[in-house]
């Protein structure tokens, strides 16, 4: 079986490759009555676009976004929401090379064995052009849940991590890097560059953050929040860690050092910390939902690598082509989304169930 569908009652499908004619999203169980315009998920697509400095991958897709179903006199009507956007700069001689051998760390090797026959254009669905549709979906889901900010921000790059003392969230669309700390943006400059004349790459962490959910969102054991988001962030190209909260830094806190604390608030409790990253028994506590994404260093790079035929044989590969340094950058609004497209479906299945 093969799976292109997430959420439960909110859910959106993507379909299309990475050097096909198109690629997209079909959102499905969008409440009717919200007004949306092609302008409203643009934004969220230029901040993945690629191509608008050295730091990311040269290929040049404008990704604009168009709706062609589900939407009428400005409004959404209930019915699928289909959104397209266009390839329009794919150089697929430049994977001819990868016809024959497989790429370590790639999923060409997987997809051969899983169906005997693979998109080798790219990666076709393992690439992580696919990202572009979830992101447009995620712009619906965005109309969803208004009472909900999402902000996204790229904590370390290459092991060089920010420095929180410097946070300042007006930094992030200052530099290539969605970087809060003006100094350490300037320290990835070398470390990025570095890496791309080299010709590798180098992996990143990403922090997610949504303010505004309210107390409630989730459920007990097998639809909790917090494995709903680890799940929708798991399934980002690339991504090969999450965390929720202190995450693994929780194993080395003693009880007491852990708890959120409370007092009493003038709308219920004021807590006191947020290690549980506010998500308590897979349920929204009220407190900022906070999730890490650790990104692995781009798969296609130009330094030769030891590998395979498709017959078997021994053999080596340099994947040609135009490739991002360190995919973690644009993988911000992508994380972004899939925060609102799973929040979006968990304030529906509250509402189904709670009123």
């Amino acid at each position: 079986m093969s799976f292109n569908t997430f959420g439960r009652l909110f859910r959106f499908t993507t379909w299309g490759e990475s050097h096909g004619p198109a690629l997209g999203a079909v959102v499905d169980g969008c409440p009717p009555g919200l007004a949306i315009s092609e302008a409203d998920l643009q934004p969220f697509l230029d901040a993945r676009r690629p191509g608008q400095s050295k730091f990311t991958t040269q290929r040049q897709e404008p990704d604009q976004v168009r709706i062609l179903s589900g939407v009428f006199e400005g409004k959404t009507t209930g019915t699928p929401i289909s959104l397209m956007i266009e390839n329009v700069d794919q150089r697929s001689k430049d994977y001819s090379e990868v016809a024959v051998s497989y790429r370590p760390g790639h999923a060409d090797y997987a997809y051969d064995a899983k169906y005997g026959f693979r998109d080798y254009r790219g990666g076709g669905r393992s690439s992580a052009r696919e990202t572009a549709a979830r992101v447009a979906a995620g712009g619906v889901a965005r109309l969803v849940i208004p009472e909900v900010t999402i902000r996204a921000w790229v904590s370390e790059i290459g092991g060089d991590a920010i420095d929180e003392d410097n946070f300042d969230f007006a930094q992030i669309r200052e530099n290539p890097f969605f970087c809060p700390d003006a100094e350490a943006a300037k320290r990835w400059e070398k470390i990025v560059d570095e890496a791309r004349l080299a010709g590798s790459s180098v992996g990143a962490v990403v922090e997610c953050e949504a303010t505004g959910v309210p107390a409630g969102w989730g459920a007990p054991l097998y639809a909790k929040l917090d494995s709903e988001l680890a799940s929708a962030m798991m399934s980002i190209n690339a991504v090969k860690g999450v965390e929720i909260g202190d995450g693994f830094s929780a194993a080395r806190l003693t009880g007491e050092q852990n708890a959120d604390a409370m007092r009493p608030g003038n709308d219920g409790p004021s807590f006191l910390a947020n290690h549980a990253g506010g998500i308590a028994g897979g349920i929204s506590t009220g407190q900022p939902v906070r999730v890490r994404v650790a990104f692995k260093p781009t798969s296609s790079i130009l330094t030769p690598v030891e590998t395979i035929t498709r017959s078997g044989e021994a053999s080596e590969i340099r994947t040609k082509g135009r490739h991002d340094p360190c995919v973690g950058i644009r993988g911000v609004p992508v994380v972004e989304a899939m925060m609102a497209l799973v929040l979006a479906d968990q304030k529906l299945l509250q509402r189904g169930q709670c009123g």
